[in-house]
C-alpha cells in the first residue's frame, strides 16, 4: 500500500519510497508533458493571441512619453557608438527590391514561421511541445508589461532624425503600425521587440531539436535576418531586440520552473500510461523508448 512502481524495459518493477511518491513526486507528475490535443491547442493559441493583441492595443499610447523615450534610446546608442539604425535604414531603402522584400518579411514571417514551428513541435516533438509553447506564451505575456511601463516610439516616428518609413515610401504593407493599419495598432509599443522574441524562440527551438545541419543553420540565421529587417525598416532600435531577448530568457525560466527541466531535455514522445503488466513490444513508440526519447509511464498502486 502506498508504494509506487516504475515499469522498465524488461518489465520488472522497482518499488520507490512511499514518502517520495506521496510528496514531491506526486506533485511533479502533474507537470509531466501530456500528449497535446489539436483542437484545444488551436483554440488556446487563437484566444491567447487575440487577448495579447487586445491588451497591447489597449495600452495608452502616451505619444509624448514615447517620443522622449525614443530620444533617450537614441542618445544611449550614440554614447556607445552603436547608433547604426539610420545608416542601415537609408542604405537598404536605396535598393527597392530588397527593402520591399523586407517589408513583406516583417509582415508575414513573424506569424508564418512561428506557427510552422508550433506545428512541427506538435507533430514531431509532442513531449516537448507544451514546454516550448509555455516559453512562447510567457515571453509574450511579459512583453505586455514592457509595453505598459515603457512606451517607445519606433525610429520611423521620431522627430528630426530623418528615418524613412519604408512601408509608406514604397507603398507596401509591411507593418501593422503604418498606413491605414496604424489606427488599429499601438504605434508606441516598440519595446520589447516581439519580432526578435518570437524569431529567437523559433531559431533556438530549431537549433536544439533539428537533426539536419542545414536546418540548425537556418534556425540561427532566422533571428539574425529578423534583426536586420526590423532595423532596416525603422520599426525598432537594436536595443528593442535586447528587450525581446530578456523576455525570452524569462519565458525559458518560467518553463524550467514549471516542468523542472529545460524544454529540449524532456522526452520527445509521450505515451499514454499502459495498464500494469502490459509490455510494449514494438513499433515507433517502443523504439523511441529504447532511444531515451519517450517518457516511461509511472503507475501508482494504492
Amino acid at each position: 500500500m502506498g508504494e509506487t512502481t516504475v515499469k522498465s524495459l524488461d518489465n520488472r518493477t522497482t518499488p520507490s519510497s512511499p514518502i517520495v511518491a506521496d510528496g514531491r513526486l506526486s506533485r511533479l507528475r502533474t507537470r509531466v508533458p501530456r500528449r497535446p490535443t489539436i483542437w484545444f491547442e488551436i483554440l488556446l493559441i487563437a484566444v491567447s493571441y487575440w487577448t495579447y493583441s487586445l491588451i497591447r492595443n489597449a495600452v495608452p499610447e502616451q505619444k509624448a512619453q514615447a517620443l522622449r523615450n525614443a530620444d533617450w534610446i537614441w542618445r544611449a546608442e550614440e554614447s556607445m557608438g552603436l547608433a547604426f539604425e539610420h545608416t542601415v535604414n537609408h542604405a537598404v531603402n536605396s535598393v527597392t527590391w530588397l527593402i520591399v522584400g523586407m517589408n513583406y518579411y516583417y509582415a508575414t514571417l513573424h506569424f508564418v514561421v512561428t506557427i510552422g514551428v508550433l506545428v512541427w513541435l506538435y507533430r514531431w516533438q509532442p513531449g516537448r511541445y507544451a514546454a516550448f509553447r509555455t516559453v512562447l506564451f510567457a515571453t509574450t505575456g511579459v512583453a505586455l508589461v514592457g509595453y505598459y511601463l515603457y512606451p517607445l516610439a519606433p525610429p520611423r516616428l521620431m522627430n528630426g532624425q530623418d528615418f524613412i518609413d519604408t512601408v509608406l515610401v514604397h507603398h507596401t504593407w509591411g507593418s501593422m503600425a503604418s498606413g491605414n493599419l496604424k489606427h488599429v495598432s499601438n504605434q508606441y509599443a516598440a519595446m520589447p521587440s516581439m519580432h526578435i522574441g518570437w524569431s529567437l524562440w523559433c531559431g533556438i527551438t530549431i537549433f536544439l531539436l533539428a537533426k539536419a545541419p542545414w536546418a540548425r543553420i537556418l534556425g540561427l540565421l532566422y533571428p539574425t535576418a529578423t534583426l536586420v529587417v526590423i532595423v532596416a525598416t525603422a520599426n525598432h532600435f537594436w536595443l528593442d531586440a535586447v528587450g525581446g531577448m530578456v523576455c525570452l530568457g524569462f519565458g525559458f525560466a518560467v518553463s524550467y520552473f514549471w516542468y523542472g527541466s529545460r524544454p529540449h531535455r524532456l522526452p520527445k514522445l509521450v505515451e499514454p500510461v499502459e495498464p500494469v503488466g502490459a509490455v510494449v513490444r514494438g513499433g515507433p513508440v517502443a523504439e523511441a523508448e529504447r532511444e531515451g526519447d519517450l517518457e516511461r509511464p509511472v503507475d501508482s498502486r494504492r
